[in-house]
């Protein structure tokens, strides 16, 4: 991905993603509006990057006797709408129009169930390990985007652990939100 892409969201769609589509997805609730955006860390197995595994894992094409982790998460159905790798490319899996299975039993502002009404976005790492520069650049880049096309996000944005505390800790330690802060802000700026 070039640091210069332009995203632009059309009809749900991200363009300049990469568009891979999967069937863990349903339909938001009727007259719900977008308004929260959760990020959350992903890796498969747990710290390791690459392979394309997570993508397999988003489409229920995983083969779960590649590693013995993938045993304990056979069956399970995950989705997010968007995943950013550690190369810095974004994939949408899901059209932001419906649900993504990203967050689970969540809340945020007392409001539950928050997959009704938000936008997940994965980046490719864990709770153990520092994020690319790259994948920073991406997420303030494509968070701007999703901000100005659907305004009800203006600023929250949450972690999953933020959402569902005790049961959910990324996007961990190493996820530098004052610096991810700043960086939506300067991105905001350049487009002003």
């Amino acid at each position: 991905m070039s640091l210069q892409t332009k995203f632009q969201v059309v009809d749900g769609e991200l363009i300049g993603a990469r568009q891979i589509a999967s069937t863990n997805f349903n339909q938001r609730p009727e007259n719900t509006e977008i308004q929260l955006l959760v990020i959350h860390n992903i890796s498969l197995p747990p710290s390791q990057f690459g392979g394309g595994y997570i993508e397999q894992f988003f489409q229920n094409q995983l083969d779960w006797s590649v590693h013995p982790y993938f045993k304990t998460i056979e069956g399970m159905q995950v989705s997010a709408h968007l995943l950013i790798l550690r190369t810095g490319e974004v994939l949408q899996f899901v059209n932001f129009k419906n649900r993504a299975w990203h967050a689970g039993r969540s809340s945020y502002l007392a409001k539950v169930e928050c997959n009704d009404y938000s936008i997940g976005i994965e980046l490719e790492g864990s709770d153990d390990t520092d994020f690319e520069e790259v994948q920073y650049q991406a997420l303030s880049n494509v968070v701007a985007t999703l901000q100005e096309a659907y305004p009800k996000i203006g600023p929250h944005l949450a972690g999953h652990s933020d959402i569902a505390p005790g049961r959910k800790t990324d996007p961990g330690p190493h996820f530098q939100w004052q610096y991810f802060r700043e960086m939506l802000k300067n991105q905001k700026n350049e487009t002003l």
